[in-house]
């Protein structure tokens, strides 16, 4: 067990390092990518919410308006992809 660890740490300071000096560009596609990703976990959400139920489960429909989150981090996402694009496709 300590050998892995061992292993692992030079590879994530390495990562962590990277991240650091990383250009705007690359920041700005790793947050749009992580905004997309959780827009896909609200579209599946709000699927997940709008499967029939039995009729003694209806009143627990849940509180987050999945369908506005979907929208909003889709829409940021990909601006912050759009915007990252240019220099990423020039390096």
């Amino acid at each position: 067990m300590k050998r892995t660890a061992a292993i692992a740490a030079p590879a994530m300071m390495e990562f962590v390092h990277d991240l650091l000096f990383a250009s705007d560009a690359l920041i700005l596609a790793l947050t749009g990518g992580a905004l997309m990703v959780f827009a896909g976990f609200a579209s599946w959400m709000d699927r997940r919410r709008s499967k029939e139920r039995p009729i003694d489960q209806l009143e627990r429909v849940g509180w987050v308006p999945w369908t506005t989150v979907f929208v909003l981090s889709a829409i940021m996402g990909m601006g912050l992809l759009t915007l990252s694009l240019p220099v990423l496709l020039n390096s």
